[in-house]
């Protein structure tokens, strides 16, 4: 009875105890920002957690890691390959591993704890990772190919060559513990084994310039391999590595060889032996398969009368086949894919099909998309259907091409005449929202197909929605033209024979693209790119990776590099995407100032403010696009910003001694800037809009000229431009951001919110269900017209989130966050939600003439400067903790500043007559 009684009261006494516990828990844990990676290459991998808390002020004091080298150990607790101990601290992203030395298929399990000032969790979930093959010779040595055309390919004028196909069958006669497959198939591949294909992704392996580097995959193949016989298939389609274009201007166009692939399926048994499966000339293969040839840019022909039905499966008679043969090997280095592949994320059903003259047939997606359809039909034997694809239609109903210049945009299937038949490309996509059907006997319907949607397989993490349907609209066409694009580079667009990672369309973009996107690892993989296309003496291209050759020497396309570097340090507290590329930036600026500055004024650009809107939507009727007018101006004070960019990174890594060079050189180009371009009757250059926002923006005007510069930005806008923009993709990316700093988010409300031209509201109006590439598409020559293009987004969705949503950062990965919503006339409503490392930070605001209702939420382990609109502290009140619990900073133009620690807070205002 003594016993019970103690007992129940030892269970009293820690009831606050296990009540302090579960308040605080783990989640979204990640290594190197990926869950539960497998094959990686980075030998100290950063690991994440995040913290998840119903109480108020949440803020981390310690952390202890285990990473062990079975899952048995660590749910012992042994953390036999790291045990960080008790570490004080608030570091909850980044954490690096500090323990026994990695190696290669080495595997990885670990998990964290914390303490924080609300109680201790528990442990998390167990995670793992595991690594890839680190050494040159854990690889086999045989590349295996074909590296030439067959008889039915056409590689001299069409760039049309057929996929290769090979299989080995081999022996497993032990229980396996685990087994692993690891992957270079060049351009494109899909693995199987024992007739299942591995995994779900599509496209793979990544692009990049494989003169560089190549980058292989990691596969968990233990459940496809059965006791006995087996057997291995790969698919490989041309990709980037076979180019689109083998033959049209060498000197611009780079082309790679061959499609290749060097395989290692390494197998552990439970009683501890191993085995290797590996690419060499005891593998068959054939090229006289289905897919008659995939390309990119022309589509997919697939002839399922030369089917090979079971060719992936045991028992296949593959005696007709050709011995695989050893190839040469890409010059690039092997590298672990540390992005996302690419995955179909979304399915659309069409909204309709039309018949048209002639007994073709037009069917409409409803929604500019990227990716490819999927059909069934049913048919004779050798009949074909036919697809092409485009963004939108002429005026008789037809497909509109001429935007695709000499992309054919088509796939071709004949039928082998069996019930019905489903099928879709392997190797290729493209953007649409029509396709015209030839070839049917009967009238098909909507049911018969479907669009997949695909891109890198990231989450979404931002959310926006306001009181005005317009703002709504835009920013679902920004969506869909972001994740469109992504396609393991970022891509201008996905429709016309070009399809490249222009770094001059993502500066400002990549920045919002960031509130919409989980998108670190795959802008990490453009910096390593774009790293790897600079030239030795310090040139870096203006497309990277560099498959088309364009090194014009400016500074606001290769420039990219620093803001996109910038943006993963303030946006996800990325440190390396400043570290490892801080030389190379260093290095292209010296580059650029010893050949192209005199007088500390930058004389070379290439672009100017590319795209800019023709004066009417009349007067660009017709007219080409593509015109250049480099301007001195943007040049040189995009150099005295990245000047001022290089000051921060010099401290980031630690080259304090670079940072007095840097100052003292921006200080020098401010003063000659000045000096060149001012004009005393208050604005820069020729007074264009760009011409101004660029250097206010970047705080190059003397603090005397300010409000003459500002006014006549103003003026621009308001009566020259009668409330519209006219800038181009340079000033675009700066705009909105200047109007809102400098006092008017009302003048960057009307420009966001008009209909006419030009506009993203007159995009909307003219049927845009994604953003263009031009201001005036719907008027402009054809030829370098795209639909779906992310660059006019310039800095729009960033102003959408840290200005009408007020959710910023005030530090790297917002571990400090700046919260100050603009209240704008005629906007009501805003409500808006971002995740970003340490969780999900919300903003939810209404307003009347009377009233104004704010809920936040901010995520534990942060702190954020909350800005609510009042003119004094007691108008405002907060209903879920209380005015005694808000930290009071200061009163400062009309806004009460409160510091807040991480929970939900609701507050209100209302206004005294």
């Amino acid at each position: 009875m003594k016993i019970k009684i103690y007992i129940a009261i030892i269970s009293i006494y820690l009831l606050p105890f296990q009540k302090l516990v579960a308040q605080v828990t783990l989640q979204h844990t990640t290594c190197e920002m990926l869950v539960n990676p497998m094959g990686i290459d980075v030998t100290q991998p950063r690991l994440s957690w995040e913290i998840l808390s119903n109480q108020h002020n949440v803020k981390q004091k310690a952390y202890q890691i285990l990473v062990a080298s079975s899952l048995e150990k660590l749910n012992a607790n042994d953390g036999d390959l790291w045990n960080s101990e008790k570490v004080n601290g608030q570091q909850s992203i980044h954490v690096r591993y500090n323990g026994t030395k990695l190696q290669s298929r080495m595997r990885a399990y670990w998990k964290v704890k914390i303490w924080t000032n609300a109680g201790e969790s528990n442990w998390s979930e167990p995670n793992t990772f595991t690594m890839g093959l680190l050494y040159y010779k854990d690889w086999p040595k045989g590349w295996i190919g074909f590296d030439r055309a067959f008889p039915w390919d056409n590689i001299k004028t069409d760039s049309r060559l057929s996929a290769r196909y090979f299989r080995k069958e081999f022996q497993s006669n032990k229980k396996i513990k685990y087994a692993t497959a690891s992957i270079i198939g060049l351009g494109l591949y899909e693995l199987y084994i024992n007739g299942k294909k591995v995994g779900e992704d599509v496209l793979t392996p990544t692009a990049t310039d494989y003169t560089q580097n190549v980058k292989y995959n990691t596969l968990d193949v233990t459940n496809y391999i059965q006791e006995g016989k087996n057997v291995v298939g790969a698919i490989l389609g041309n990709g980037r590595f076979f180019a689109m274009r083998q033959h049209n201007k060498p000197y611009k166009i780079k082309t790679f060889g061959f499609p290749k692939m060097l395989l290692n399926i390494h197998v552990v048994y439970t009683d501890g032996s191993t085995a290797n499966i590996d690419s060499d000339n005891s593998w068959n293969g054939t090229a006289d398969g289905p897919i008659r040839t995939n390309n990119e840019y022309d589509g997919e022909e697939y002839d399922a009368t030369k089917e090979m039905t079971g060719w992936n499966k045991v028992g296949f008679d593959d005696a007709k086949w050709l011995k695989a043969e050893f190839v040469q090997e890409p010059t690039g280095t092997y590298q672990a894919q540390m992005n996302e592949n690419i995955r179909v994320m979304n399915t659309l059903k069409p909204v309709s099909v039309k018949k048209m003259p002639g007994g073709s047939y037009i069917l409409d997606m409803g929604q500019n998309i990227v990716g490819w359809l999927q059909i069934k039909v049913k048919g004779q034997k050798g009949q074909q259907i036919k697809l092409r694809f485009a963004e939108s239609l002429q005026d008789n109903g037809t497909l509109f091409t001429a935007n695709l210049r000499d992309a054919k945009c088509t796939d071709l299937y004949t039928l082998k005449g069996t019930a019905t038949e489903t099928w879709e490309p392997t190797f290729v996509y493209r953007g649409f929202r029509y396709v015209e059907l030839s070839g049917y006997n009967y009238t098909p319907t909507v049911n018969d197909f479907l669009g997949k949607m695909i891109y890198d397989n990231m989450k979404t993490v931002g959310t926006f929605e306001s009181a005005n349907p317009l703002l709504n609209q835009i920013f679902k066409n920004a969506w869909w033209g972001i994740a469109g694009n992504y396609k393991g580079i970022p891509l201008d667009c996905p429709q016309r024979n070009e399809r490249q990672p222009w770094l001059g369309d993502r500066g400002a973009v990549a920045h919002g693209e960031n509130f919409l996107f989980d998108n670190g690892r795959f802008y990490a993989k453009w910096l390593q790119d774009i790293r790897y296309a600079q030239k030795e003496d310090g040139a870096i291209p203006d497309v990277a990776p560099a498959f088309w050759r364009y090194y014009s020497d400016n500074m606001s396309w290769p420039g990219t590099m620093l803001l996109v570097a910038e943006m993963l340090y303030n946006q996800t507290g990325d440190e390396s995407a400043i570290r490892d590329n801080y030389p190379a930036m260093k290095k292209w600026l010296s580059y650029m100032q010893d050949r192209y500055m005199k007088d500390y004024i930058l004389t070379k650009d290439s672009y100017g403010d590319w795209c800019m809107p023709p004066i009417t939507i009349e007067a660009g009727r017709g007219k080409s696009a593509d015109k250049k007018y480099p301007s001195e101006l943007i040049s040189t004070a995009y150099y005295y910003h990245f000047m001022e960019l290089m000051m921060q990174f010099s401290k980031v890594t630690g080259n304090e001694i670079d940072y007095k060079e840097f100052e003292t050189l921006a200080g020098q180009i401010k003063s000659a800037f000045h000096k060149k371009f001012y004009n005393e009757k208050g604005y820069y250059g020729v007074n264009a809009l760009t011409d101004n926002i660029i250097p206010l923006y970047f705080g190059m005007v003397p603090r005397e000229n300010v409000e003459q510069v500002f006014k006549n930005i103003a003026y621009t806008i308001e009566v020259t431009n009668k409330g519209h923009l006219s800038n181009g993709l340079v000033g675009v990316q700066w705009l909105m951001r200047c109007l809102n700093d400098y006092g008017r988010p009302d003048l960057a409300y009307t420009i966001a919110t008009q209909k006419t031209y030009p506009s993203w509201g007159y995009m909307i109006d003219h049927g845009a269900t994604t953003i263009w590439e031009l201001w005036n598409g719907n008027t402009a020559d054809p030829k370098m017209n795209s639909q779906n293009h992310v660059m006019m987004l310039g800095d729009l969705l960033i102003w959408y989130y840290e200005n009408l949503a007020g959710i910023k950062a005030g530090g790297p990965a917002f571990e400090n966050i700046k919260m100050k919503p603009e209240l704008i006339d005629g906007l009501d409503r805003v409500k808006a939600s971002y995740h970003c490392a340490y969780g999900e930070i919300s903003s939810s605001y209404y307003k009347t003439s009377a009233q104004f209702k704010w809920d936040i939420s901010i995520p534990a382990n942060t702190t954020a400067l909350v800005y609510v609109p009042a003119s004094k502290r007691d108008e405002v009140v907060e209903k879920l903790v209380g005015q005694k619990e808000l930290k009071f900073i200061k009163l400062e133009n009309n806004r009460v500043i409160y510091e807040l620690g991480s929970g939900n807070y609701s507050f209100e205002v209302n206004s005294k007559h």
